[in-house]
């Protein structure tokens, strides 16, 4: 059973709502800047660090997401955050975080991210914000 982590370095960006478009009659959806720019990032830093073939069984996938700390808080509530006894709880959604750092994976890592069958998700803070994503293959197979 293979395993691969990745450290994604940089402030850490959720997927942004969908923008559409006008193009005559037809209607254009595209990813916001930030987000795309952001898994531009994340295919370049994982793509160094993969070298394996795709993955195309079943797949078990962790992120652990490390945002920075606000400036504008007490030394007390800072070492707070640092030590994980308070977590991130605003803004972004830690499922937007993981399908930004998931659809830059489709097609580098994996097939196809429909092969994520368990996930597990998790925020934090620190001085130096970043992602870990862990992929492990899952001990059944894909079933239709």
């Amino acid at each position: 059973m293979k395993e691969f982590t990745f450290l994604i370095s940089g402030e850490p960006v959720p997927q942004g709502r969908p923008r559409f478009v006008s193009r005559g009659k037809f209607v254009q959806t595209y990813d916001p800047k930030k987000s795309k720019d952001y898994k531009k990032l994340v295919k370049q830093q994982v793509k160094a660090q993969f070298h394996d073939e795709l993955l195309s069984g079943a797949l078990n996938v962790e992120l652990k997401v490390y945002r920075s700390i606000q400036k504008s808080i007490t030394k007390k509530e800072r070492e707070l955050r640092l030590s994980g006894a308070h977590r991130p709880t605003i803004k972004g959604d830690i499922d937007n975080y993981f399908k930004a750092v998931t659809d830059a994976c489709t097609g580098l890592v994996w097939v196809d991210d429909a092969q994520i069958v368990s996930t597990r998700s998790e925020k934090y803070y620190s001085d130096h914000p970043h992602v870990v994503l862990t992929v492990r293959e899952s001990e059944g197979d894909l079933v239709d």
